[in-house]
């Protein structure tokens, strides 16, 4: 059976000419939910019309079609990303939010997930791609000041730091019926599992004393 989906009226014309922002949220929200349960190549422009209640010719007129839409996304989030994930943060902090983030259905956890397992080796050469490079080569460089600073294990390398606590941050929204099974709950996103799961992560890095 498919992914029940949600009916939405139609906006009239004079309503889309009106408030054209609000059209493209719609979008925009339609398309993190369709990508979220089918992945770039699985998700469909017509059923992510039909989740915005809007004419699927909109979608090509505001976002240039399935990936212009897919890259506006991935750009949101970044921004995002930046605004609730700011570089001030201490590492225990950063985890937390990283795995609210996460955890949220509206975030990128699942849609990480997906490129990942999507990916065929070869990223494309486009400004989304660099821009996420030149991100994680930061982490990266941050991880290993706070190595030098003795606040993290700097026997570990950290690019593979890096990669484990991102994984780690991902999990809930990767593994959500593995989640479900160990803890024993129903709902994988409630406040309280996700703060109860965030402060383990957070454990699991903290340096043991010498």
């Amino acid at each position: 059976m498919g992914t029940p989906r949600r009916a939405r009226r139609a906006p009239a014309p004079h309503e889309r000419r009106r408030d054209p922002e609000r059209t493209r949220a719609r979008i925009l929200e339609a398309a993190v939910e369709e990508f979220s349960a089918r992945g770039y190549a699985g998700a469909r422009v017509s059923d992510i019309a039909a989740r915005a209640g809007v004419n699927q010719q909109l979608i090509a007129y505001y976002f240039d079609g399935k990936q212009g839409l897919y890259r506006e996304i991935g750009r949101r989030w970044r921004e995002h990303e930046a605004r609730a994930v700011p570089e001030d943060l201490d590492f225990a902090e950063t985890i937390r939010r990283y795995v609210r983030a996460s955890a949220d259905p509206a975030g990128g956890g699942r849609l990480l997930a997906w490129e990942g397992l999507a990916g065929t080796g070869v990223d494309d050469d486009d400004e989304g791609v660099r821009e996420r490079d030149a991100r994680l080569r930061q982490d990266v460089e941050r991880i290993r000041e706070r190595q030098a600073a003795g606040e993290l294990d700097d026997r570990i390398d950290p690019a593979a730091l890096v990669l484990i606590a991102m994984s780690a941050a991902n999990a809930l929204a990767v593994y959500p019926q593995l989640a479900r099974g160990l803890f024993g709950v129903a709902d994988v996103t409630s406040s309280e599992l996700v703060e109860r799961y965030a402060e383990q992560v957070v454990r699991l890095f903290e340096r043991a004393p010498d």
